[in-house]
């Protein structure tokens, strides 16, 4: 694939990042997560209305999109979509300004059992991500999954896109992702500690969910916020600017039809895709007996006239913009509401129009039940149902999960190995995307 050229670059609104205000000022309270735009999650995700969500995303007012080369074709789904937007092929359609919208990958991370931190990689990676994404810059990038690589890796990781941020204006934020929170937590200690600047970003996945509250605990529990041991207190004292939550359904966990126990026999290897009942059931870490405790409560919520999905929906989004922001790590949140302040940020993932529609109307709904914004304080999402969801999930389906309510399955899980050769890593494909990178900045 050939780079984009000096005019591909202007024509996306910059030929460099902007300026560097904090993170927490300009990076928006609700984004929409394209993992979703994958086979992990799909079964054609070119066969997905991509470009119709990234349009109505925008128009919903959404303003930020996250993604990664690990989740197969999203980056260039998701940058074929924004190009569309930014030139678009009629002139009746007004051009969308790269401006308009914050645009967050990550690097490291090739494939399930396979990483490259290095710092060669690391750039590979980024330049890549620009030309899948028709961006010349990126506004925030994290090291993807650090739980699977060493520390010395991770801080490697973190100094080349800091680097890539200083020199070369490719990178606006750094940040890491991860799985179990303790182990974000020493990582972003580490990286203070060593180089006496703190992450920009801490994206933690699957721990603030209606079946797994890690990441807020043990406020979420009614205890003492400020315990030495709290997850948000360490983030806090290794100086994170903010701290987001993403995959609120538990990577698909907490919905209505839930995740088989078993794959089907025609989801293996050589089936009919045509009669695949659940992707996720090839891959998902969950154990089947929380498959089936995440099904007995979507019952529950059925019981009461719900969808599981849009309860732990619901749920998630107003308690994390609630408490993130209580935290010391919310964002503004101004454009969903005049006088709201600030607010926890939160990564959602849709498949079709009416999911992401829903998402948002629950999202505003939930800003209105903790700021008291009037815009859509409605039967549907408004106040009211804040407390019907409150004490949906705190006294029916928190109690029926008993011993599975908090529980982790472990990441890496036994036995992992990365199956990246020492011999390869720092070992970049000689595809042209340096070439055309470097050719750019000489034209």
């Amino acid at each position: 694939m050939a780079g984009p050229s000096k005019a591909d670059l202007s024509s996306t609104g910059a030929e460099s990042a902007p300026s560097r205000p904090p993170l927490h000022t300009v990076l928006p309270p609700l984004i929409l997560g394209t993992a979703t735009f994958n086979t992990q999650y799909v079964v054609d995700p070119h066969a997905m209305p991509y470009r119709d969500i990234v349009a109505r995303t925008l128009s919903l007012g959404v303003n930020g999109f996250d993604t990664s080369p690990y989740y197969g074709p999203s980056e260039t789904l998701l940058g074929a979509a924004l190009d569309g937007l930014m030139n678009p092929a009629s002139s009746d359609s007004a051009p969308v300004p790269r401006s308009n919208f914050f645009l967050i990958t990550k690097a490291g991370r090739i494939i399930l059992d396979e990483f490259d931190y290095s710092p060669s990689w690391v750039r590979y990676s980024v330049l890549r991500s620009l030309q899948r994404l028709h961006t010349p810059y990126l506004d925030l990038v994290y090291m993807h999954d650090v739980e699977f690589v060493s520390p010395a890796e991770v801080l490697a990781g973190v100094r080349e896109l800091r680097r890539l941020r200083d020199e070369e204006g490719v990178v606006r934020y750094v940040g890491i992702s991860g799985f179990p929170v303790d182990v974000l937590c020493s990582l972003a200690e580490m990286i203070y500690a060593e180089t006496g600047e703190p992450l920009d970003a801490v994206l933690s996945y699957g721990h603030f969910t209606v079946q797994n509250r890690r990441l807020g605990l043990p406020t979420i529990d009614g205890k003492d916020e400020s315990a030495e041991g709290s997850p948000l207190v360490r983030f806090k004292k290794a100086g994170v600017d903010v701290v987001l939550n993403a995959s609120i359904l538990g990577m698909g966990l907490l919905t209505s039809r839930g995740i088989p126990v078993d794959p089907p026999a025609s989801s293996v290897s050589g089936g009919d895709a045509s009669k695949i009942i659940s992707p996720l059931a090839q891959w998902h870490p969950s154990p089947p007996e929380l498959r089936l405790a995440c099904k007995h409560i979507a019952g529950l919520a059925a019981a009461a006239g719900e969808r599981l999905e849009s309860v732990a929906i619901r749920w998630s989004l107003a308690e994390w913009a609630r408490l993130g922001a209580a935290a010391g790590f919310g964002v503004d949140s101004s454009a969903f509401g005049a006088g709201l302040g600030k607010v926890g940020a939160t990564v959602c993932g849709v498949s079709t129009i009416s999911e992401l529609e829903e998402t948002v109307a629950e999202w505003r709904g939930g800003l209105s039940s903790i700021g008291g914004a009037a815009e859509t304080a409605d039967a549907v999402y408004g106040p009211r149902r804040q407390d019907k969801v409150l004490s949906l999930v705190r006294d029916e389906l928190w109690p029926a999960l008993g011993p599975w309510l908090d529980f982790v399955w472990d990441s890496p899980g036994p036995g992992f190995v990365n199956t990246r050769r020492e011999s390869d890593r720092g070992v970049v494909p000689d595809d042209g995307v340096v070439a055309a990178y470097e050719r750019s900045k000489q034209s």
